[in-house]
């Protein structure tokens, strides 16, 4: 295939992760050192910043400071939830997207998110095709949530798995300081897929763990749930739950709305979850007269770049990088993911590429043949596939005892 050249522009979109600038910075510096790119443009607030014309210059910035991207927690370019009508009942979105993509000669576009924004993605591509205007679109995942279809893991995930495993590593100790009772109830995020949640059983697995792990892949029982609390209460004076804030009961109700009927809703339709273990920290206290703690782990989970996999961190930059890499050899309307070998024994990492069609709007979930016949825990199975993700410790630089993140110039384009 011919060389196509022109500008890029890079977007991230939906929820952060720690390593989701790992993965940007990969599309970027290689992208920067590419002889087919001639421009490379970062848009603010993801597709947002596309329709708004509010980009960046990247090669404005410091080489040395856009590093720092590689072990900076959260999006430096911005985020949105902002989700694109079919082009078929409106293509005002698109037509503008056009017209900027013609104004600055960009011939390359890399988004960076999960689910909904592999769907802006093929959505932008399928447009940009039937117009007649050649131009490559890859999509590089990102979801600490780890339900993007195809792939073998997303990147983000390792990360908060390891910050999930570890913190219910500490509340394990923690709880078991006082000669007195008490009940734990820690709150993961997933809202679908119980990934999350199930990392906790990385620390039970090391001896430190929550007793009860709840996932939304199978029906929550209250009347079970308390059961099983004032047994294992009963019997040592401490229980940890981790509960994933997406469970729901046998009718599909969402455990956290018994206690919040009127939850609002996100850009996509999404109920915003939450609230959850303090609801069910009330119903232990009710049922075992225990002391009784809730936590809730929140943006916790998805922002511990002190605790992030390096493993994670050198996935996603490479997710990044051969995002950029494919585009440039011709690949477009794909979706860059890993595909896991092994090799004499280790775990190892491929890149494979999906099709978006494929990848947009589904969700992969953990199998049901890793969860416990009980359904409050998880198996080996799921040990072995997780653990090789949480390998290896950040690089993070840290300046007077606290880390130093990236500080960006945001040059207007």
């Amino acid at each position: 295939m011919s060389q196509l050249k022109g500008a890029c522009i890079i977007g991230q979109s939906g929820g952060p992760t720690s390593v989701i600038n790992a993965s940007a910075y990969g599309a970027i510096k290689t992208a920067l050192e590419s002889d087919s790119i001639t421009r490379v443009l970062g848009a603010l607030n993801g597709i947002k910043g596309v329709l708004d014309d509010n980009l960046i210059d990247m090669g404005k910035e410091d080489p040395e400071e856009l590093a720092l991207m590689k072990h900076t927690p959260s999006s430096a370019l911005g985020s949105c939830r902002y989700k694109l009508k079919d082009p078929d009942v409106d293509d005002t979105d698109y037509k503008r997207i056009l017209e900027i993509f013609k104004k600055y000669d960009v011939r390359y576009f890399f988004y960076n998110g999960g689910n909904d924004s592999m769907d802006t993605c093929n959505k932008i591509s399928k447009f940009m095709l039937k117009n007649g205007y050649e131009c490559r679109i890859m999509g590089v995942p990102k979801t600490i949530d780890n339900d993007l279809n195809g792939t073998d893991h997303c990147p983000g995930f390792g990360s908060a798995a390891k910050y999930i495993a570890t913190t219910c590593m500490e509340v394990y100790r923690d709880a078991r300081v006082y000669d007195t009772g008490m009940v734990t109830i820690i709150e993961a995020m997933g809202r679908n897929a119980g990934w999350l949640a199930a990392s906790a059983a990385l620390a039970t697995y090391k001896g430190n763990g929550p007793d009860l792990i709840y996932l939304p892949e199978l029906p929550f029982d209250m009347d079970k749930f308390l059961a099983s609390v004032k047994e294992i209460y009963a019997k040592n004076g401490k229980c940890i739950a981790v509960v994933s804030e997406g469970i729901r009961d046998k009718d599909g109700v969402y455990i956290s709305e018994y206690a919040n009927k009127d939850m609002a809703k996100d850009n996509f339709g999404h109920a915003q979850l939450g609230g959850l273990a303090a609801y069910l920290a009330a119903r232990c206290k009710e049922a075992t007269g225990a002391k009784v703690r809730g936590i809730e782990l929140s943006l916790l989970q998805r922002c511990a770049a002190h605790v992030a996999s390096k493993t994670d961190i050198e996935e996603s930059f490479s997710a990044g990088k051969a995002a950029v890499e494919n585009a440039v050899n011709g690949v477009t309307d794909k979706m860059v993911g890993f595909e896991r070998t092994v090799e004499n024994g280790q775990y190892k990492c491929n890149i494979k590429l999906f099709e978006l069609s494929d990848v947009a709007n589904t969700e992969k979930k953990v199998p049901l043949e890793w969860i416990n016949e009980t359904g409050d825990g998880l198996k080996q199975e799921y040990i072995d596939y997780a653990l090789p993700l949480i390998q290896g410790q950040t690089d993070l630089k840290i300046e007077d005892g606290l880390p130093r993140f990236v500080n960006l110039k945001k040059v207007k384009a």
